[in-house]
């Protein structure tokens, strides 16, 4: 009985002093009613309240997240992770043949899987945790201290439980897009395992870079960034980094059997439809979510981003009527998907106008990718990922530097911008530290993909036996079929 008094005395103790030496003081002092006020103002302005300050000395009666940007950044995280499931499994399944359908829908289930554990384990703390300009450190491995209680790095009224999980959407469709290049020829085991080390080699670095709060080229919140890039939600850090490595494998991959000699259209434009569709609304989530609340910026993102996507949509589809007599369902569904591409990165910098601008641009720039540069150069990009998100990515991170201006987007005359410079090349030569982050972006990309394919095809290999590829990969890699017609 003293033994178990001992113990149980010794452990309430230990955990007192445990506290004592771990606990930072918290403001302690009632608010007066002016800073209960300014609160609900910071609340509503998607804002600091007072005591989210230094050494503040007043505590808020508002101490946690904002239910309203709370509730928006929630629905914004299911509507992005309703662009993977089932929005892009469905596009790029549809445009496959029938025999491989299913091995699209597996692969986009199995890399939102393995990607889910490994942002649970280190991923989400390596993007947004302090660390180096490259990478984040492990303050938040398996999730640690990730609760209901906000990340001031990142926003004063969102949960970082609910930031988590909102960012680890944008982690799933990234390595999901790649997939539409390698599509009907690569082994599900070479996609996990590819993905799995890709994440760690680009996702997670250049992820930090851009949207970490001390990352090298987040030009919006580092005072200290070396290159004063801006990058609303994901140009280089989705589209680019996707499109570019998918090139790269697509060729360690090579052709399709009867690439060139055989009719491979899609055997569903239906799906493809409803999965362009799907993947439509879903970038609501992706593009106004990014504001991270329900404000002024985020209702600037939801405008730009319809805009942008209409008139690219329209406007590929013209380009095929005018120079092939037909305006197709498929081109619609490009020109829709391109549009959302090229806004992304721009979508809470840029007014209207610019919107319209990047449209029309994201309507002709990736058509001439998709129809012109295949043919030119022989690459069996299966389903356009390299013409629509590396080309389209990279122009929509260029224009983002003409385009952007502060009438729009009020932190990009804020305190980090102004101590970093970029308060002084917005509307001016911003573009210039685009084309730095654009080479940068490409040069991981591209060389990190390179190792990484050529390791895989080493060592477990990346493509499926010809008699497999003929026959389908749906009943050879996972025992099933799409359609039972019989």
């Amino acid at each position: 009985m003293f033994i178990r008094a001992f113990i149980f005395g010794a452990v309430l103790l230990f955990a007192d002093v445990s506290q004592a030496q771990t606990a930072t003081p918290a403001p302690t002092a009632s608010p007066s009613l002016e800073q209960r006020v300014a609160d609900l103002e910071a609340y509503v302005n998607n804002s600091a309240r007072g005591s989210d300050s230094e050494n503040a000395k007043t505590a808020s009666n508002i101490s946690g997240s904002g239910p309203g940007h709370n509730g928006w950044m929630m629905t914004a995280s299911a509507l992005v992770l309703f662009m993977t499931l089932p929005g892009l499994a469905l596009f790029y399944g549809g445009l496959v043949r029938q025999k491989n359908v299913l091995s699209i829908l597996a692969q986009c289930l199995g890399i939102a899987g393995l990607v889910a554990i490994l942002w649970w384990a280190v991923g989400y703390s390596l993007v947004f945790s302090r660390g180096s300009p490259i990478i984040g450190g492990f303050k938040f491995s398996f999730l640690r201290g990730v609760d209901a209680q906000p990340n001031g790095d990142y926003s004063y009224w969102v949960s970082q439980n609910v930031f988590a999980m909102y960012q680890l959407m944008f982690a799933i469709i990234t390595p999901a897009l790649i997939i539409g290049a390698v599509a009907e020829r690569i082994r599900f085991a070479a996609v996990l395992v590819f993905v799995g080390v890709w994440m760690f080699v680009v996702y997670f670095p250049l992820a930090h870079m851009v949207w970490g709060i001390d990352g090298w080229m987040n030009g919006v919140w580092n005072p200290r960034a070396k290159i004063t890039a801006i990058d609303f939600a994901g140009g280089t850090v989705v589209h680019m980094s996707s499109g570019w490595s998918a090139l790269v494998l697509c060729a360690l991959l090579g052709p399709r059997l009867g690439f060139r000699k055989e009719i491979m259209a899609p055997h569903s434009m239906v799906l493809c439809m409803v999965g362009a569709g799907m993947l439509w609304v879903g970038w609501y989530g992706f593009n106004a979510g990014s504001a991270l609340g329900a404000d002024g910026v985020a209702a600037n993102a939801f405008m730009t981003t319809t805009l942008a996507t209409a008139v690219a949509s329209f406007t590929w589809a013209i380009l095929e009527y005018t120079l092939r007599g037909k305006a197709s369902v498929l081109g619609f569904c490009s020109g829709a998907v391109g549009g959302l591409v090229v806004i992304t990165p721009a979508c809470g910098y840029v007014d209207p106008n610019g919107a319209v601008v990047i449209g029309v641009a994201a309507g002709v720039v990736p058509f001439f990718a998709c129809t012109k540069l295949k043919s030119w150069f022989h690459y069996d990009d299966a389903l356009d990922t390299f013409g629509v998100h590396a080309v389209g990515g990279t122009i929509g991170a260029f224009l983002t530097g003409l385009l952007a201006t502060a009438h729009v987007n009020a932190n990009l005359s804020g305190t980090a911008a102004t101590q970093n410079g970029l308060v002084k090349i917005v509307g001016r030569v911003l573009w210039f530290e685009q084309l730095k982050a654009i080479a940068i972006t490409i040069l991981l990309a591209v060389v990190a993909t390179a190792i990484i394919g050529a390791l895989v095809k080493t060592f477990i290999g990346l493509r499926i036996a010809p008699e497999i590829e003929r026959q389908g990969l749906d009943i050879n890699e996972h025992g099933e079929e799409g359609y039972i017609t019989a």
